[in-house]
């Protein structure tokens, strides 16, 4: 991107994202998946977390899209029907693809809070075979942008010249960022992209728009590519997340944990989930150890 010729995209609109249950005693403010923004394609949901044990996210089912769960604080388990087991720390990242079918516990260790987001798959990979991807904190690659404490890390796509630490089926940046108070950063974003920015602490503006923490500011539509601002207020820091990609233009047709492209194709997953076959072949049965407690002492 020409940084010179670069035009400026603003912001939309600004939604506070409310506090609900959800899982086993869970907490969560949901910022995408709300009445006010059911979806943000290829974006589905984002929920930010908060779960002490023995509270949850005990056994249940994903298909045809994916899961990215980024931790902030404490510590979290995860358990699969097909053996697979993570641990996730403090910046620590996973991303889950469920493909044609997954069944899996995400249980706390200790008390924690996070980010989850679902992002969905195109028909074409809908029915993939299920694939994780972790990354470690040490190994998220870092821009340091100023002396002042301004940092962005690269999770997923390109900013800065630096590539991120996962790869993605489909074309998505994925950003930490931290702002020093007073300072601003500027972040490069492709023509045609939607995007959101999630404010997980402190004030400021971004695109021009105020936020505050627990505030999604949702990107307005831009056909070139254009640079959005973010600046911290002058006596707390700015950090968010910054994640933007680009729209599926098929069908969304979802029903709890399952995201397809039809209304047959829903059904036929919930005969499959039910009867064990085409990818839910070691649903029938399964329990994890760790939804019902065992190893998070």
């Amino acid at each position: 991107m020409n940084r010179l010729a670069m035009q400026v995209r603003k912001v939309a609109r600004t939604i506070l994202a409310r506090e609900q249950a959800e899982g086993d005693g869970a907490r969560v403010r949901r910022a995408i998946g709300t009445r006010d923004l059911p979806n943000l394609s290829p974006f589905l949901m984002l929920d930010h977390f908060k779960v002490t044990p023995p509270a949850g996210f005990p056994d249940h089912p994903h298909r045809g899209f994916q899961t990215v769960t980024y931790m902030l604080t404490g510590s979290l388990v995860h358990q699969d029907f097909a053996g697979n087991t993570g641990h996730l720390e403090p910046g620590d990242l996973q991303w889950m693809t469920a493909g044609r079918g997954v069944v899996h516990a995400e249980m706390p260790k200790t008390a924690c809070t996070g980010m989850q987001l679902w992002v969905n798959l195109p028909k074409k990979l809908k029915m993939v075979e299920p694939t994780y991807e972790d990354l470690k904190a040490e190994h998220v690659p870092i821009h340091k942008v100023d002396d002042a404490g301004s940092v962005v890390k690269v999770i997923a796509g390109d900013s800065f010249g630096v590539k991120g630490g996962v790869s993605t089926r489909i074309p998505i940046m994925y950003l930490d960022i931290q702002v020093a108070k007073g300072k601003s950063v500027d972040i490069d974003v492709k023509g045609g992209w939607n995007g959101f920015a999630y404010v997980m602490s402190g004030s400021g503006t971004i695109g021009g728009s105020n936020v505050n923490q627990y505030n999604i500011s949702v990107l307005e539509d831009a056909s070139n590519d254009a640079k959005v601002t973010f600046k911290a207020s002058d006596d707390e820091d700015l950090k968010c997340i910054f994640v933007a990609g680009e729209p599926i233009n098929e069908p969304i047709v979802q029903h709890g944990p399952f995201v397809m492209n039809s209304r047959k194709e829903i059904m036929d997953t919930f005969v499959d989930y039910q009867s064990g076959r085409n990818g839910f072949e070691n649903a029938p049965g399964w329990q994890s150890e760790i939804g019902r407690g065992v190893g998070l002492a």
